[in-house]
């Protein structure tokens, strides 16, 4: 599995986690503020989500591009294997 895919998986379980306990305690995430809201806690964990939904599209787009070099290279390969040999 790629690397970016891996931890775009983490970042939305911690968008999740963020959201969560923001909607239960919005003072447990947002320890500065005297009078936490609900609102500024939906915007953390949206922000981490589209972190998350980013890192996981480029991560295959990565994993795409792996797997057409590796068939180009094996074509290659075997169009090399196939030439015969005029000697």
């Amino acid at each position: 599995m790629n690397t970016l895919i891996y931890y775009a998986f983490n970042v939305f379980v911690l968008s999740l986690i963020v959201l969560g306990v923001g909607m239960f305690k919005p003072k447990w995430i947002l320890l500065w503020m005297d009078k936490p809201t609900r609102l500024p806690v939906v915007m953390i964990a949206g922000v981490f989500f589209m972190i998350a939904a980013v890192m996981f599209g480029e991560g295959n787009k990565q994993m795409q591009q792996e797997k057409a070099q590796a068939s180009k290279q094996q074509s290659l390969q075997n169009t090399v294997e196939e030439v015969p040999d005029l000697h």
